[in-house]
C-alpha cells in the first residue's frame, strides 16, 4: 500500500520542539517498519526544503535529505497534474489552500492513494485519512 507524506508531516518530524513530533515519528516508523510505500512529489521537496531552510536551518535540510529522501518514492510533476492542480486552486478560491496542496492531491487521486501522513487539514477535507 502506498501512503503519501506531505511538507507538514516532514516539518514536525524534524522539528524536535514541535507538539506533535513525537506522534509523527511514532507514524513514521510505523509505516517504514511496515514496508509501505512513502511517495511524495518535487513539488512537496521543494517546499519542505525552503521552509526548513529558512525555519530551521541547513542542518535540518541536510537530514531531510540524506535520512528521509532515501526512503521516498518520489513523484516528478508534469504538464498535466500541474495543470489540474492550477484549476483546482483557481476553483477552491482559498486563501490558505497552496498550489502545492493541489498538486498533492491530484497526484494521490491519480496513484490511487487515500492515505497521507500530513499534519494539514486540507487533506482531511478533501476525504483523505491522514494517519495521525
Amino acid at each position: 500500500m502506498s501512503i503519501f507524506v506531505d511538507t507538514s508531516a516532514f516539518l514536525i518530524l524534524l522539528d524536535g520542539t514541535d507538539a506533535e513530533h513525537d506522534l509523527a515519528l511514532k507514524v513514521w516508523n510505523a509505516a517504514v517498519q511496515q514496508g509501505q510505500l512513502l511517495v511524495t512529489t518535487n513539488y512537496v521537496v521543494v517546499e519542505t526544503i525552503a521552509l526548513l531552510q529558512r525555519g530551521l536551518g541547513m542542518a535540518a535540510v541536510r537530514l531531510f535529505l540524506d535520512r528521509l529522501m532515501p526512503l521516498l518514492n518520489l513523484e516528478w510533476i508534469g504538464t498535466e497534474i500541474h495543470t489540474k492542480a492550477i484549476t483546482a486552486l483557481r476553483t477552491a478560491n482559498l486563501r490558505d489552500l497552496s498550489l502545492v496542496d493541489c498538486v498533492s492531491f491530484a497526484i494521490m487521486h491519480q496513484l490511487g492513494i487515500t492515505e497521507a501522513i500530513a499534519f494539514d487539514r486540507h487533506f482531511d477535507n478533501q476525504g483523505f485519512r491522514c494517519l495521525r
